[in-house]
């Protein structure tokens, strides 16, 4: 197989401008520094905000938690109200009816 005519091994010459390379990777860092400076000082700003509103929602649990444990307490009152004007209502209709005391205590029991 026949060679070719010349050198394929020629020097390359090189003629980049170090200076203006330098330069505008220290723009590029000083861009991407202040933007992680930007990024990190509202990251602190949320966490600041998620704290508060994380004590907000622990709060406005515990009242939940109050208000469910009274309502509750309330609902059991007038259940037992409920219970106690039906029992009367009966023992009322019981004895209009001409049944004695004794009698309705046997039926109760």
């Amino acid at each position: 197989m026949p060679r070719t005519k010349g050198s394929k091994n020629k020097p390359k010459t090189v003629t980049a401008d170090f200076a203006t390379q330098l330069a505008e990777k220290q723009s590029a860092k000083e861009a991407l520094s202040a933007e992680i400076a930007s990024i990190t000082a509202n990251i602190d700003n949320l966490k600041a905000d998620l704290k508060a509103k994380k004590a907000a929602l622990k709060k406005v649990e515990k009242e939940v938690a109050s208000l469910e444990a009274k309502k509750e307490k309330a609902d059991a009152k007038a259940a037992e109200e409920a219970k106690k004007a039906e029992a009367e209502s009966v023992l009322k209709k019981l004895l209009a009816e001409g049944m004695s005391a004794d009698e309705i205590l046997a039926k109760l029991k």
